[in-house]
């Protein structure tokens, strides 16, 4: 039994009731919060504890956080401060916060000139909530000058999301780490409430420990059922991704109301987004490379269910609400339980019924290896970038440290971030300083990380595999002592769904995935910093010593072409020739080429000549492969195989770090051998250059430069595969 709540609180329930009324616009007065959303609200408003809230989605985060401000505000406490990751999917929140009277304003990076503004708009007490993202914590500007004063005047702090401060979760973010800083400044007696659905009970213990909130102290920890009446979970295993794609194409409109198809990559989203479009469906794709105006808009469309889904990547996630959205499909596993049961809670907040289905392909497991792949760097990356910046006269900006460490550009930055946070670098105006302050390595913590993340993975494969209850299978995965059997699962109820479909959707996905060809688009600029590691190259990259755009066969990352190339690029793959069905699919993509606009064969008046000969990149991992693409292009097309780049004899091995290191490791690396230039000579004119694989487009391009001195009149790149 709940114990029964104080009469003398019995006043700020009924206000709290009140407010919620007005939030969700309920003039009856019937509107009362659950019990468990009162205790949160009464830890925060009565007694200013510090409250750790992990509940479902839909449970009701936002309006104990907003009830919370309303009271606290009717008090005279300055304003609530909100920490939230993607401000851009909150604004229906602040919508429903201001129908009950709670001013929100935004501050970020596209504000800036607003800041000194929204300042004294909260000094003269204009302001209910200010909403912050995580990554304003660490701008040095806000850190130093806006933050301080922030916290001095903060009367209720709420981390959203707030599993993302722990690297035990799914969806780790350093900028989170900078919270402690802010907890530390906070006047005392300010209460602080962290919120999220998506915590199992090391990340939750993690949490509390990291908010102050652990550790014997009085804080309030609410952890509540994770069962999902409203969701009926079932997998549907499919031959391939034609039958998965097919399978959609027949079923969306079966699916009830409007929802999401998640999948694994960009390149995914948007040839399935393509096909539905194709087959008569009404969807939009929304990724992490969907431009702000049209995501905000692909949003307001499944808000207004003038579209039946959106394919989207994780780039929709934390944040997005709609009430009465019908289902959610995966195409493609998640490689964590915790993150699909994230992503399957959107669905059926607001509805009694919603449909969710795990589509799974025998490509998930490679795209869960590619993202492993950007884990924290092992410690001699980590110390290589202390030592570079220990030495340095000035603050070092990213495009100046890339250069001189063995990191991409994404994965140094978050390295970066969680080492400023550990107080071994500091972000200050134009770039990062080392503090000299000694730093530990912590690698028993990083190796249980990795870990962890294979354990994710196994467990996506029990889930999809395993005969007993899905949702109580999620629950156990996030520690849910309340887990049982749901009695709405396909294992629990039956199979809803069967793999019928028709030959016509089925024949014309075949065909779509089939279709070959992909642009590759040039690098016109060098990356910055390369003198400062002996490489004299800067600036533009003259139009004279340009590649010219090019094609690939097909994405790594894609359904489509991808499946039948990644087999063929993975680390230990036998060399050999050119299988016939790809060199097949490369005679039709150059023939697409030809005679799509601008080719040599369009007729266009302004049109590229035709290519006069063939040049190969050398392979040291795929000779026989290289060697047969380029002979076979040569004999097709009825042109001259020209010769090949050679690598010189004391070429090092190539990076794929970062663009600036890996340009540093071709500098001097290729050789164009004699005969070829003696060649290019004789055959005056365009050559396609060959190659098997782009990453990064840099070894075109200095092999494009390359040729173009030696008298190539354009050089056009065709290679089997880009990763991206």
């Amino acid at each position: 039994m709940e114990p029964m709540e104080h009469t003398s609180n019995a006043d700020l329930r009924a206000a709290a009731d009140a407010v919620l009324a007005r939030l969700v616009g309920d003039d009856s007065g019937r509107a009362r919060l659950r019990e468990d959303q009162w205790r949160a609200i009464e830890a925060l408003v009565a007694d200013r504890r510090r409250a750790l809230v992990v509940q479902r989605t839909g449970w009701g985060k936002s309006a104990v956080y907003f009830v919370a401000t309303s009271l606290l505000r009717a008090r005279g406490s300055g304003p609530t401060v909100i920490v939230s990751p993607l401000l851009a999917l909150m604004r229906n929140q602040v919508e429903a916060a201001a129908r009950a009277g709670i001013h929100a304003r935004t501050i970020n990076s596209s504000n800036t000139e607003e800041w000194d503004t929204i300042q004294h708009e909260i000094a003269a007490g204009d302001v209910d909530v200010l909403l912050v993202s995580p990554e304003r914590l660490n701008n040095p500007d806000f850190r130093d000058q806006v933050l301080p004063k922030l916290a001095a005047a903060t009367g209720l702090l709420v981390v959203d999301e707030a599993h993302c401060i722990s690297d035990w979760g799914h969806d780790f973010r350093p900028d989170y780490r900078r919270l402690r800083t802010m907890l530390a400044d906070l006047p005392p007696g300010v209460p602080v409430l962290a919120t999220t659905a998506t915590a199992n009970a090391r990340v939750t213990a993690d949490v509390a420990e990291q908010l102050g909130t652990g550790g014997g102290s009085d804080a309030l920890v609410l952890r509540g059922p994770l069962d999902r009446d409203s969701l009926s979970l079932n997998v549907l295993r499919l031959p391939d991704a034609a039958h998965r794609m097919a399978w959609l194409a027949d079923h969306l409109d079966d699916l009830p109301g409007s929802g999401i198809i998640y999948t694994l990559t960009v390149a995914t989203a948007e040839e399935v987004t393509a096909f539905l479009r194709q087959r008569g469906h009404t969807v939009a794709s929304y990724t992490g490379k969907t431009e702000n105006a049209d995501r905000q808009q692909a949003e307001d469309d499944l808000l207004g269910n003038r579209v039946k889904a959106l394919v989207a990547t994780s780039a929709l996630g934390m944040g997005f609400d709609k009430p009465d959205l019908g289902f959610v499909v995966h195409l493609g596993s998640p490689s964590s339980p915790i993150a699909y049961y994230q992503q399957v809670g959107r669905a059926g907040r607001g509805v009694e019924h919603a449909e969710v289905l795990l589509l799974p392909g025998p490509e998930d497991e490679a795209i869960w290896q590619y993202f492993a792949s950007l884990a924290f760097p092992p410690e001699d990356m980590v110390r290589r970038t202390l030592d570079v910046l220990a030495h340095a006269d000035r603050p070092l900006s990213l495009p100046a440290l890339e250069p001189l460490v063995e990191l991409r550009r994404s994965r140094l930055e978050t390295m970066l971030k969680v080492l400023d946070v550990d107080g071994a670098v500091r972000r200050v105006k134009g770039g990062w300083i080392a503090t000299g302050q000694p730093w530990v390595y912590e690698t028993e913590r990083y190796d249980w990380v990795a870990r962890q993340r294979r354990a994710e993975q196994q467990a996506m494969r029990d889930y999809a595999s395993t005969t007993g209850c899905r949702m109580e299978f999620l629950q156990r995965q996030l520690d849910d002592e309340g887990a049982k059997p749901c009695g709405r699962c396909d294992n629990c109820a039956g199979a809803r769904f069967t793999a019928d479909m028709s030959t016509a959707a089925l024949d014309a996905a075949r065909v779509d995935l089939g279709r070959a060809g992909v642009e590759v688009e040039p690098r016109r600029m060098w990356p910055t910093g390369l003198p400062a590691i002996g490489v004299e190259l800067k600036g533009r990259i003259p139009v004279g010593e340009q590649a010219a755009p090019g094609r690939a066969l097909g994405r790594l990352s894609d359904i489509g072409w991808g499946n039948r190339l990644r087999p063929m690029f993975a680390p230990h793959a036998p060399d050999g020739p050119v299988p016939d069905d790809v060199a097949k699919a490369v005679v039709g993509v150059l023939v697409d080429w030809a005679k799509g606009p601008g080719g040599w064969a369009s007729g266009a008046q302004d049109a590229m000549p035709r290519p006069v000969g063939v040049v190969t990149v050398a392979s040291r991992t795929r000779p026989q492969l290289i060697d047969s693409l380029g002979a076979g292009i040569a004999e097709i097309g009825r042109l001259p195989l020209l010769g090949s780049l050679a690598y010189t004899g004391e070429a090092a091995q190539l990076s794929r770090s970062n663009s600036a290191q890996r340009l540093k490791a071709l500098d001097g690396a290729l050789t164009v051998p004699a005969a070829l230039t003696s060649a290019l000579a004789e055959t005056p004119g365009p050559v396609l250059l060959v190659d098997d694989f782009t990453e990064t487009g840099w070894t075109l391009a200095v092999a494009a430069r390359m040729l173009r001195r030696a008298g190539a009149q354009a050089v056009m790149p065709l290679v089997l595969a880009i990763q991206g």
